[in-house]
């Protein structure tokens, strides 16, 4: 099959957004992703062999996975062929294979296959990648925003290295803004634009380590103080050392740099939108660091990650249940109140909805967050469950069972039972395990909070049970 030429339509580089114009073109003009470039790292020395086996790039939005991939077809002198998984399905995977064969029969060059947003492929589709990765048709590099483990097939998994890609720092997107205001062929410094401290600031953070989300802010903000795009509604004019000459004559002409303000950046970003699925990873990830939050003792952070999940959408009962859990598992008796104020946050959240229900689900994430910590009942509930298990058939003493019959009376039941609130302590130092498990302690207080006067209570009953003992 002939290659096919690129269309006559594509637009010029110069009528590319910024994001694509400023692509980086070499491994060093590349930013970030250090731990799988830098010296000695698996991904860096691939590319400098020259050897390129399939791959999943694994990372969030704007971090470089399609830079990524196309400059590994540079580096290494391969055909690189995009393919998106939103737009495109198997037919077209059969087109590409049948080009990369005969690419490889009459020219001997080998085939990057560039699937984008993979995980948008089911199980079946993904399917039809595998006998051409394993004979080396093609080399298969999938995009992915979405954690392998659950949206890739095993074994497609199995035949390919995942690369992990993290998120830019705010060091790497000055630089980025940097270049793109300076770069004349690519970028915007024919407009001669100059960003104010507070705005390039507040653009490398609200970024969220996302280039393209920082290119095309930058770009927005541009384009509306050069007079080239009128203002939204709601949006600030910019000062008039910003509009300048700029509004009316070309922007080489004018002698003095234009200013983009904090506020032209904060409009030109908008809004940023949560970075959470409630049904895949992140929503995993985020409940367990409210969790884990609660557990070290952390008001701030698990404020701030239930305040995260209640932004993305989460359900807030699906909240409640995790804090009734820390509650019970890492509270527990070192304050019983705890579980009562969860219950109390999960019933109002159920009573008055959204938004008045949330304070309350607040409120007790504080108090489980700051209440003294014991997982003592948890980790005694779990040796008494092994001990269950272990010995599944014990009998039940004699003298603790019910004996409501005459037979069960002869037979010995309730036999020797010796009634709690008949002596003055409410204690008889009688035994309650079956003979075999006699002596085993399933649970043991903590000396915090409440449970230290519980541990107070159970030495004062060893101490009862030891003396009856002696004096027997």
């Amino acid at each position: 099959m002939k290659k096919p030429e690129p269309s006559l339509f594509a637009p010029p580089e110069s009528a590319q957004p910024l994001a694509a114009r400023m692509r980086p073109r070499t491994l060093d003009e590349f930013l970030g992703q250090e731990q799988l470039l830098g010296p000695g790292k698996a991904l860096g020395e691939l590319i400098k062999r020259g050897e390129v086996g399939s791959m999943i790039f694994w990372g969030p939005p704007g971090s470089g996975k399609t830079t990524l991939a196309l400059l590994l077809a540079q580096y290494t002198d391969r055909e690189f062929v995009p393919f998106s998984a939103v737009t495109e399905g198997v037919p077209r995977v059969r087109e590409v294979i049948h080009e990369a064969e005969e690419r490889l029969a009459q020219h001997g060059r080998r085939t990057i296959l560039f699937c984008d947003e993979i995980h948008r492929f089911n199980k079946a589709q993904q399917d039809a990648f595998l006998p051409h990765v394993e004979r080396g048709t093609i080399a298969l590099i999938g995009a992915t925003t979405e954690n392998p483990s659950f949206e890739i097939t095993g074994a497609l998994l199995s035949r390919t290295r995942v690369f992990v890609l993290e998120p830019l720092t705010e060091a790497h997107v000055r630089t980025l803004i940097g270049r793109a205001l300076a770069d004349e062929a690519r970028g915007l410094g024919k407009l001669r634009l100059t960003l104010e401290e507070d705005a390039l600031a507040l653009l490398a953070r609200e970024a969220d380590g996302d280039a393209r989300r920082a290119l095309q802010a930058l770009e927005a903000a541009a384009e509306y103080v050069t007079g080239s795009q009128p203002p939204q509604r709601g949006t600030p004019s910019p000062p008039p050392a910003a509009r300048g000459p700029l509004a009316q004559e070309s922007p080489v002409a004018s002698a003095a740099p234009t200013v983009i303000t904090a506020a032209v950046i904060a409009d030109a970003l908008q809004r940023r939108f949560a970075r959470y699925d409630k049904g895949g990873e992140e929503h995993y990830n985020l409940i367990s660091a409210l969790h884990k939050a609660m557990r070290g003792s952390d008001p701030d952070g698990a404020l701030y990650w239930l305040a995260r999940m209640i932004d993305g959408g989460e359900d807030p009962l699906y909240i409640a249940r995790r804090v009734i859990r820390a509650a019970s598992e890492d509270v527990g008796l070192a304050d019983p109140r705890a579980l009562t104020v969860a219950l109390a946050a999960k019933d109002t959240v159920h009573f008055l909805g959204q938004p008045e229900g949330e304070l309350a689900l607040a409120e007790a994430v504080v108090y489980v967050a700051t209440a003294p910590k014991s997982n003592r009942v948890y980790e005694a509930w779990g040796r008494a469950l092994e001990a269950a298990r272990e010995h599944p058939a014990e009998g039940v003493p004699l003298h603790i069972r019910n004996a409501p019959t005459k037979l069960m009376k002869e037979l010995g039941y309730g036999a020797g039972y010796e009634y709690a609130h008949a002596v003055p302590e409410a204690y008889t130092p009688q035994e309650y395990l079956p003979p075999v498990l006699r002596g085993t302690k399933f649970y043991e207080p903590t000396q915090f909070g409440f449970e230290k006067d519980v541990a107070k209570r159970i030495e004062w009953w060893e101490g009862l049970k030891k003396r009856a003992k002696d004096a027997g």
